[in-house]
């Protein structure tokens, strides 16, 4: 069997450093922290009391009163940008659509987090009545109805689901999208993720493991990824939603190409529940897996879109494990952590890091790796590398790979590349 050809023919994007995709990609461009003190909550009594939030979004000028009683913000972060990517494609304008053959797959690592406090405390302050929840509760926590809500809205009936593998979530969405459509099970799907845990179980969640940054006294800094002084990752939110397309379909409707998606790869650590293996072993298997899947060699990459959480120890088995795929072409590559600037989305960050992959690729433009000082080296860091430090950097792109990995050593790359007829 034949296999098909996949393509991006939409974007939409709701993140820290902008809602919508072009706001996004310019700040990222121009290396601009979205961090800042938390505003969703009173953080005075945190260790962490910063995150990189979602700025200026009024649910109110999305959802009426009705549907907002059904949505956690994360599902509202994941319509808003499907909605913006379903535009962008031109899908919302075309008649001849087959819908039955249009799929959803927007992942998210926790779901309705905010949700799920609500109502169990609310239940704690009621306890002495009995139980009395709301009836939105669970539909509305639950980690798969973003994609739901996306099909209803729009009458598509293709595949649709929702992934859950912690921080590689979005990637996996991904890459279940590019084989279903592949495989001819589908024409289009939109392909994402979407948290929003910047929330008192989020946060005091992450600062009871000492994963978060405290560095409560400059934000913007605190996300410094491959830096020695580097304390742990930034909490990001938003989401980010690709269009990905069988060729052929996108070619009859005169859509336009952002990039092709050539492969995915997937991988488990088996190691710890939390820690990434220390020599990259599960990463390194992962990116293999991909280039074998693309049909590419490790040359053919120009860009990698690492995930470069600005934690002690993930910084270095990445690093150990780019070298060991790419061998003397680690040091031709640019690497860069969008981390530095977006913080980390969880389950959202793969689609927001595949949009720049994407990105990246489209305009030979690769984003900076921010936060870091020239003398703030780690010895167990090849500075050879360029890590893309401070600044974008132009150049050609030919394709681009992007990582993500999860607790529970759950590892998932995707590659993109150019398109050529």
């Amino acid at each position: 069997m034949e296999l098909k050809r996949v393509v991006v023919t939409g974007l939409g994007a709701i993140s820290p450093l902008g809602n919508d995709v072009a706001t996004t990609w310019s700040n990222a461009v121009a290396g601009k922290s979205g961090a800042g003190p938390i505003t969703h909550f009173d953080a005075s009594k945190f260790k962490t009391q910063f995150a990189c939030e979602v700025k200026d979004f009024d649910p109110a000028a999305h959802f009426d009163r009705k549907k907002l009683r059904q949505l956690d913000l994360y599902a509202q972060y994941a319509i808003v940008a499907a909605r913006q990517a379903i535009a962008d494609a031109g899908l919302d304008s075309d008649e001849s659509l087959n819908k039955n053959r249009v799929g959803v797959i927007v992942a998210a690592g926790i779901g309705g987090l905010h949700t799920f406090e609500e109502e169990a405390g609310y239940y704690a302050l009621n306890e002495a009545n009995g139980p009395k929840y709301n009836p939105f509760f669970i539909p509305k926590m639950i980690a798969d109805i973003a994609s739901g809500h996306i099909s209803m809205e729009y009458g598509y009936h293709g595949p649709n689901f929702g992934t859950v593998s912690a921080c590689a979530s979005s990637n996996n969405a991904i890459i279940d999208a590019f084989n279903l459509i592949r495989l001819g099970k589908a024409d289009v799907i939109l392909s994402g993720g979407a948290e929003a845990a910047i929330f008192p179980a989020g946060v005091g969640g992450f600062n009871s493991m000492h994963a978060l940054s405290t560095r409560n006294d400059s934000p913007e800094t605190a996300s410094r990824p491959f830096s020695k002084s580097r304390d742990g990752f930034v909490m990001g939110e938003g989401s980010a939603v690709l269009v990905l397309e069988e060729l052929e379909h996108a070619l009859a409707r005169g859509a336009k190409i952002y990039a092709e998606v050539a492969g995915g790869g997937l991988s488990a650590d088996a190691y710890h529940l939390t820690a990434t293996h220390p020599e990259g072993l599960g990463a390194i298997l992962a990116m293999t897996n991909a280039l074998e899947d693309a049909g590419m060699k490790p040359a053919d990459i120009d860009y990698i879109n690492v995930h470069g959480t600005s934690t002690p120890v993930g910084d270095i088995s990445e690093v150990k494990a780019i070298k060991e795929v790419f061998g003397d072409h680690a040091y031709n590559l640019n690497i860069s952590s969008t981390k530095s600037m977006t913080g980390h989305l969880l389950g959202a960050t793969g689609a927001l890091e595949a949009m720049f992959s994407v990105k990246a690729v489209q305009e030979n433009v690769v984003p900076p790796t921010i936060n870091h000082m020239p003398d703030d080296l780690d010895e167990e860091i090849d500075y050879n590398l360029n890590f893309t430090f401070d600044r974008a950097q132009n150049r050609e792109v030919r394709a681009a790979l992007s990582n993500s990995f999860g607790f529970g050593g759950h590892n998932a790359t995707v590659i993109v590349k150019k398109f050529e007829k």
